[in-house]
């Protein structure tokens, strides 16, 4: 039921009293306004971490060679050596449980591109159909590479966005047009874009047997690049690519007689590797985050417990005659909790909105690396102030209970 008369003696009290009722309330804001601002810039940063590693697929294992630096089986160590078609073949073949998409990858040097009497100095990479799922490309307009540009050794070339826009006339249909490679006419077949940006986009594709075949690549191949199918759960697939990495590598490193202790012959980039760490990474910096904003807030509870036990102490005799008259110790209990409560949840919903509204404003407008659209979840926002509300009842319990706790006869003599 609601009591008009405990509202107006609450109401009263903080206008007798509205300096220290603000104050008591701004530390009370403030410790709802830092917390939600640490959690919306600690989704930031996850944001912005899960942006960088949108630019390739986050189940990706990158393969490649570099010198050898021990002795091993007769091998002297400083000797350069590729990877070859038979590496490929022979893990796709062993590992078809594991393996979402695969490619190799044969990167032609020197080689000019122009188009029309235009030259630009771009990368030429000879692929096959699966990086455009590896490296996350996404078409505009046309197709990508396909098994059966592989199997007959087609002179077909997919260019970037960023390509045409350089290369080409506005409105122009790039699907009509051939690009030359080191003076050889290649088809254009298709535009992509990729969310690396421009720097991703700085390189052509055509397919990885017609670069061997052209370029005089031989059976020689320079990266072999895996995505792994998702397992159940984000640590059973960070368990499973590191048994991959750790299953191929072992297997490459017998196949080439590098040394098993060697870890510059073979080299191979685990994406998961680097995604759990920045996973916890950011999961430390979130915890750190809310144990500093829970601590700012314990500090907001026990300014409002010290006020309300001013305000007992202030108020004892008056709690003496409602004693003397009759009243109950809950009914001086709840008076006290409903003052508490009162301030700490006006205070705490002005925290909330005030920091929402700031990350609404200025979250969409943050450019710094790694923190992208700081925000926070409004029930987690909204959770964290009916917290507050129930660490303000537990706040104002002690001091409603010293209360309830005066005796009349002592009271009436408090001066």
């Amino acid at each position: 039921m609601f009591d008009f008369d405990r509202w107006q003696e609450i109401f009263d009290s903080i206008r007798k009293n509205k300096l220290r009722t603000f104050l008591t309330g701004l530390s009370v804001a403030s410790g709802i306004f830092i917390l939600v601002i640490l959690l919306g810039f600690g989704q930031g940063m996850q944001n912005g971490i899960r942006k960088e590693f949108e630019q390739d697929a986050t189940n990706k294992v990158w393969v490649w060679t570099n010198r050898t630096t021990k002795e091993y089986k007769g091998m002297n160590p400083g000797r350069r050596f590729f990877l070859k078609n038979s590496d490929y073949n022979h893990i796709v073949k062993s590992y078809p449980e594991k393996l979402e998409y695969s490619s190799r990858v044969f990167r032609v040097r020197g080689a000019d591109v122009v188009y029309k009497g235009e030259s630009g100095a771009y990368g030429i990479q000879g692929v096959s159909p699966g990086y455009q799922y590896v490296e996350n490309v996404n078409l505009t307009t046309g197709r990508f590479l396909s098994q059966a540009d592989m199997d007959r050794h087609r002179k077909v070339v997919v260019i970037s966005r960023k390509i045409e826009r350089e290369m080409m006339d506005t409105g122009e249909d790039p699907l009509q047009g051939y690009l030359q490679i080191s003076g050889i006419n290649f088809k254009i077949i298709g535009v992509y874009t990729d969310r690396g940006g421009e720097r991703e986009e700085n390189r052509v594709y055509i397919p990885f047997t017609t670069a061997q075949l052209i370029f005089n690549g031989k059976d020689n191949v320079n990266n072999l690049a895996f995505t792994l199918l998702p397992e159940k759960d984000f640590k059973t697939t960070v368990l499973a690519s590191r048994r991959f990495k750790d299953q191929i590598e072992a297997y490459l490193k017998e196949v080439h007689r590098v040394a098993p202790d060697d870890n510059s012959g073979v080299n191979i980039f685990n994406v998961q590797d680097e995604f759990e760490r920045f996973h916890k990474l950011t999961s430390s910096i979130a915890l750190f985050f809310w144990v500093v904003g829970i601590f700012t807030i314990i500090a907001g509870v026990v300014g409002v417990s010290n006020i309300m036990l001013i305000i007992v102490k202030e108020r004892t005799r008056e709690i003496g005659v409602r004693k003397a008259l009759g009243a109950r110790p809950w009914s001086i209990i709840g008076m006290v909790l409903q003052e508490s409560i009162f301030v700490t949840t006006i205070s705490g919903f002005a925290g909330l909105i005030l920091s929402m509204a700031l990350l609404e404003v200025v979250g969409p407008n943050v450019q710094v690396d790694y923190i992208v659209n700081p925000s926070v979840n409004f029930s987690v926002a909204l959770s964290t102030v009916f917290i507050l509300i129930i660490a303000g009842a537990l706040a104002g319990f002690i001091p409603a209970w010293k209360a309830a706790n005066i005796k009349p006869i002592e009271a009436l003599r408090d001066e």
